[in-house]
């Protein structure tokens, strides 16, 4: 397939070599900014642009990688060309496209992405929308060449699906800042809780995470957890956000009490 990637991002980088490494023509990359364009067409072999009006129609498929404020815009600027148009977006209905055309769908790739980390993207799930069924049809053909891991998600479940993949990652990474921070204070190295962290992870790959929570608080052991809150007395932010997961964490104790 002819593909043009609109975008020089993190997603944008990663799809983009994904199609190329499985034998598609990356057409143009386009980025406002003309050397980000140029160092992605590089890479994959195609030609930059940063004038929407150098479009070349000579392509199949428009995917729409870039800040989800700016879709709406961009897709109104390309839906003259009459072209099959997709975002990536995960919290951006279909509808924001659909506005300027039918020829629309969605390809979500549900991963964080870094451009100086490879990824094996045949692990990387591809969530798709599409305006109708042949759309579906084809956005699935395409994922399946670049993916082991195709799933059909309209952007209602799209947008939960989102939501927890904030809840998984992005406040996950947060709170190994803050492990990192009180740390650092006390002069030890981030490096003695990344086997901890790890082990964790790996973990919530074979078994559901309340199954497998440990801690004082699933222990009911109030002396460590009011010795932790006396040591965050100076950080009154942390302490409140303390006292929130560690209720969250016996409501959840008491959840799946209930249920057996």
């Amino acid at each position: 397939m002819r593909i043009t990637i609109i975008g020089s991002g993190n997603v944008a980088t990663h799809l983009a070599a994904a199609f190329k490494n499985a034998g598609h023509r990356i057409v143009q990359v386009y980025s406002r900014d003309a050397q980000h364009a140029a160092l992605l067409a590089y890479h994959v072999k195609a030609d930059p642009v940063c004038d929407l009006s150098q479009i070349d129609l000579e392509t199949d498929l428009f995917v729409i990688a870039i800040n989800d404020n700016a879709i709406g815009a961009v897709a109104e600027q390309l839906a003259q060309y009459g072209k099959l148009m997709v975002h990536t977006s995960g919290a951006t209905h279909m509808y924001a496209l659909q506005a300027f055309s039918e020829q629309v769908g969605v390809f979500y790739p549900l991963q964080t992405f870094s451009k100086t980390r490879e990824i094996n993207f045949r692990n990387v799930p591809l969530c798709i929308e599409g305006a109708d069924q042949d759309i579906v049809k084809q956005l699935t053909e395409l994922a399946q060449t670049i993916s082991n891991n195709v799933y059909p998600v309209d952007s209602d479940q799209r947008k939960i699906l989102h939501l927890s993949a904030t809840f998984a990652c992005n406040f996950p990474n947060y709170l190994y800042y803050v492990a990192q921070q009180l740390l650092a204070q006390h002069g030890l190295d981030f490096n003695l809780i990344r086997p901890l962290i790890l082990e964790t992870a790996e973990k919530a790959q074979t078994s559901l995470p309340a199954a497998v929570q440990t801690g004082p608080v699933v222990r009911g052991d109030q002396l460590t957890m009011d010795n932790h809150r006396k040591l965050l007395e100076n950080h009154p932010d942390l302490q409140q956000l303390y006292t929130l997961l560690s209720q969250g964490i016996i409501k959840m104790d008491i959840d799946l009490h209930a249920d057996k």
